[in-house]
């Protein structure tokens, strides 16, 4: 997911970058690659939100612990759980296990976007991510000039698994397969798929399945070679077209809106690529 082009791309289509007031990059450092024989899934990582547990992630994934684990929980019109060693949901890495991180202190380098109110609570979007948040005017009432939030779990939503103790996360996580708010504020959310979903609804239902998916490898975009990093740009969140994307969503959906409703669209560079590539069915941006 970097902005690196590559040879094979003809030079008119390396100089035309898409539209900086409506898309952005994906930083490769920021981004987790998880390979399943149904696809890739590609997550963006928000340390900004979770600082410790995206360091943890990333400290597994580069340590290779996370290589052939099964997804040893798969429950429909739920989540997709894997990250034990185990295979039974028993497991852990040995490194410690983290404190929790339900909620995070916005600020105005974290620009919100309004998308629904209920019941006094403001629902948007921070990049990707679906979020509560008190609004902006109140951080000037507050000491460190930043408001409260926390994330949502809508399908595609990252979570860490943990037992009763709220501090017991430790290598375990999951992937919703569909929106379940009663478990927000009570689990840490530190990423969002922001491509592969279906490869995610594809994973083999069970607890444990007869049969379980396994991640055949986890990376960090940054540690790959460029040719094998997706040039992946997200809708801004924070852009003239996503107002509209949400407009159209409420539309559509009608008393029924959700912020779990609106999905945001992702797109690569308009290219004539010789080659297939495993983004190759990314739409592109014209």
């Amino acid at each position: 997911m970097a902005l690196t082009l590559f040879a094979m791309v003809d030079v008119a289509d390396a100089q035309r970058a898409p539209d900086p007031r409506n898309w952005r990059p994906v930083d490769p450092e920021n981004t987790l690659y998880i390979d399943t024989v149904h696809g890739r899934i590609v997550i963006e990582m928000y340390p900004e939100i979770a600082p410790n547990h995206v360091e943890r992630i990333k400290t597994l994934t580069r340590a290779h612990f996370y290589d052939g684990l099964t997804f040893h929980r798969v429950v429909d019109g739920f989540m997709a759980q894997t990250g034990d060693p185990l295979g039974t949901g028993e497991g852990a890495s040995n490194l410690p296990d983290l404190h929790q991180e339900f909620m995070f202190r916005r600020g105005p380098d974290m620009p919100f976007v309004q998308a629904a109110q209920q019941s006094g609570a403001y629902l948007g979007f921070y990049k990707a991510l679906p979020i509560e948040s008190a609004p902006d005017a109140q951080m000037r009432v507050t000491a460190d000039g930043r408001v409260s939030a926390n994330a949502l779990h809508c399908q595609g939503v990252v979570s860490m698994a943990r037992a009763e103790d709220d501090n017991s996360a430790n290598s375990q996580f999951f992937i919703m397969r569909a929106p379940y708010p009663a478990l927000n504020k009570r689990y840490t959310i530190w990423g969002r798929v922001v491509w592969g979903q279906d490869a995610v609804m594809a994973l083999a239902v069970g607890n444990p399945p007869p049969n379980p998916d396994r991640m055949l490898s986890v990376h960090v975009a940054a540690d790959l070679p460029e040719s094998e990093r997706a040039p992946i740009y997200v809708l801004r969140t924070d852009g003239p077209q996503f107002h509209q994307l949400i407009e159209d969503t409420r539309r559509q959906r009608g008393a029924d809106f959700s912020v779990c409703d609106v999905q945001i669209p992702t797109r690569v560079p308009n290219r004539n690529e010789r080659q297939r590539h495993w983004w190759s069915i990314i739409p592109f941006i014209p």
